[in-house]
């Protein structure tokens, strides 16, 4: 059976094995109430259990909405289509991630630039070692910066006091060396130092000295390496779980995606706006019920599904929806309440001027495809894209 973790630590069966041996059963209401609805009042699809429904709301059917056109974007890009890719007006201006997450920008930069190097060594303890300096930033202008100072980067080579020299010019020269997408605890009551980037190239130091890529590539499931990192200072649920995901892109892993999730907190704000009653189930089940509609779900709604060149969403790419989905609603759904109360998308649109070409783990067998320099049903990704909900146009 394959094992979940709700956000308390407790191991947790898949919701169809929940409390009984009995598959659960799951009907769905086929008529979605007018979209002009709003959330509070509307009739709620009903996700049918042994034990209590699971009641959405007018998010949830956005949720899909925002997958499927949010791929269509990508795919409208991938073909080098002109700007706009879309008609939906908040899609069109604000920004958002990658339905998938190995397609956002820095992990792509992560797995051709950090991972698969042919220049650099490939066993266990210098890929962990690459993966997890780069993470502790997740910053692309860090690694590069890195690079052109002390040469290439190996844990070999690896010395405390080039590194940080590094990092503090860059810091006294204004330089960011942190991304935003996330905030790393400084680690200055665990690691003793007084700058943030050396209590975390301590914590890299420490992981190192016990072996952790070897216990990594040992690890049976992809909770085990979950737990191995959430056991370090600092690394909380959310830091682990996006961390063995990166790792797991490497072949010193070789997970399903599927095996495992943690909810972010932007994932559990997305999570209570598409839920007005979870039904029993945790905040993973929840997010593993998405995984496997995926398909019933896009039918019922008339959209293509939005996979990734055949690859279906994963359990980490339906939690990164609902983070989005949390971003989306704040201007198409206002009337929705979420955990944080926050009411506005901060970051405006932008593109990039450079043209990016997408490379996936060659264990997912897509990049052939890719080459191939077609992307499924074009003629769909093509053709205006379908109505969506008429709030969002006037958003």
């Amino acid at each position: 059976m394959v094992k979940t973790v709700s956000p308390s630590g407790r191991k947790r069966g898949r919701p169809a094995k929940i409390r009984s041996e009995q598959p659960v059963m799951l009907e769905l209401a086929l008529t979605p109430p007018a979209d002009h609805a709003p959330v509070a009042s509307r009739a709620p699809t009903v996700v049918s259990l042994h034990l209590a429904p699971a009641k959405t709301t007018a998010v949830y059917d956005s949720y899909w909405r925002f997958a499927a056109e949010r791929q269509r974007v990508f795919y409208r890009r991938v073909l080098d289509q002109p700007w706009p890719w879309t008609d939906n007006s908040v899609l069109g201006r604000y920004k958002f991630t990658n339905a998938y997450r190995a397609s956002d920008r820095v992990s792509q930069f992560l797995i051709r630039n950090v991972i698969y190097r042919d220049d650099l060594p490939d066993t266990a303890t210098e890929v962990v070692f690459r993966i997890l300096l780069f993470k502790l930033f997740n910053k692309i202008e860090t690694w590069q910066r890195l690079e052109r100072e002390v040469g290439p980067i190996t844990f070999e080579e690896y010395q405390f006091g080039r590194y940080d020299d590094v990092l503090s010019r860059a810091m006294a020269q204004g330089k960011r060396i942190y991304s935003a997408a996330y905030i790393m605890p400084p680690g200055s009551s665990a690691f003793g130092c007084k700058a943030k980037h050396q209590n975390h190239l301590k914590l890299l130091e420490t992981m190192m000295r016990d072996e952790l890529p070897n216990r990594l590539a040992a690890a049976r499931s992809m909770q085990t390496g979950f737990e191995l990192l959430r056991a370090y200072p600092t690394i909380g649920d959310f830091l682990a779980y996006q961390f063995i995901t990166d790792v797991n892109y490497s072949d010193v892993t070789a997970f399903s995606e599927m095996d495992f999730v943690i909810p972010g907190p932007g994932a559990k704000d997305g999570l209570r706006k598409c839920f007005a009653d979870p039904g029993g189930l945790s905040d993973a089940e929840l997010i593993r019920l998405m995984a496997d509609r995926q398909n019933e779900e896009c039918a019922r709604l008339g959209l293509e599904l939005p996979s990734l060149w055949g690859r279906p969403l994963q359990l980490i790419d339906c939690q990164n929806l609902f983070c989005e989905v949390d971003k989306y609603a704040r201007v198409a759904h206002p009337e929705a309440s979420g955990l944080t109360g926050r009411t506005r998308i901060k970051q405006k649109f932008a593109a990039h001027s450079e043209p990016m070409q997408f490379w996936y783990p060659p264990k997912w067998e897509i990049n052939d495809r890719i080459a191939a320099g077609a992307v499924p049903n074009e003629a769909f990704v093509l053709a205006p894209s379908p109505a969506s909900d008429p709030r969002d146009d006037d958003a």
